[in-house]
């Protein structure tokens, strides 16, 4: 592997919130062309994972690095600078501005020609979107949301996309089309890490899946591995 194939890459982390100790010790790097599951029970860490490679959340100790930078320290928009898409829970779209105004606004031109994600690919790829461009954010319900979030996410032809709760309350129905979306978007070759408490949804768009338990990493291995400890995923996914 080559050095430039390490995207992100966090070693040692130790995140708190107040006195309290939330990542022990983690270890977590995505490499150009991986896509990462991230699960675990609610409060075991995930979110605090991801704002810390961020830099939403500065790690107590330990470091990050983004495309060999260190990025401890450093504000969240420089971490996007470098190619770090965030969807964040919630989604934390624009509501004031239209379909059309969130994404365009987070345009940005890619270096990857024909493979590019230009607004009409966006729009290909998010139909139901394409139907409701001159509605306002806040019009949408929660799935087209989500399908805005990461529309816009994809605009910025990020390097890697992080998804955090890629399905949490949306319809089963809907829920497919966000794993097709997922499915999508590996075959383009980006780097993403998803969160989402669905593992065998998961693990169908993952080549590496992560699983975090009080904050430590239990388990770290590839998707067919995770399958086939029925006792693993009982024990900390409560399946």
């Amino acid at each position: 592997m080559q050095a430039t194939d390490l995207l992100i890459e966090g070693t040692g982390l130790n995140t708190y919130y107040g006195a309290s100790h939330i990542l022990r010790g983690v270890d977590f790097s995505v490499r150009r062309g991986e896509t990462i599951g991230l699960m675990g029970r609610n409060g075991m860490g995930k979110s605090t994972l991801l704002k810390t490679l961020m830099g939403l959340v500065p790690p107590r100790s330990g470091s990050v690095k983004v495309m060999g930078r260190d990025m401890v320290g450093r504000p969240p928009y420089e971490v996007a600078q470098l190619g770090i898409a965030y969807v964040p829970e919630g989604r934390g779209i624009f509501g004031n501005l239209s379909v059309v105004e969130n994404l365009v606004m987070a345009s940005r031109a890619g270096t990857r020609g024909q493979r590019d994600w230009t607004y009409e690919r966006v729009l290909d790829t998010f139909p139901r979107l394409k139907e409701r461009l001159g509605h306002g954010g806040q019009q949408l319900s929660g799935g087209e949301q989500q399908m805005l979030t990461i529309g816009r996410a994809l605009m910025t032809n990020p390097d890697v996309l992080i998804l955090d709760e890629a399905t949490e309350g949306l319809a089963p129905l809907i829920a497919r089309e966000i794993w097709r979306i997922c499915a999508l978007i590996r075959e383009s070759g980006i780097s993403s890490v998803i969160v989402d408490k669905n593992w065998k949804h998961v693990t169908q768009v993952t080549d590496r899946n992560v699983i975090l338990v009080k904050g430590e990493v239990v388990f770290n291995g590839s998707s067919d591995a995770l399958r086939e400890q029925p006792q693993l995923l009982d024990q900390y996914l409560g399946v």
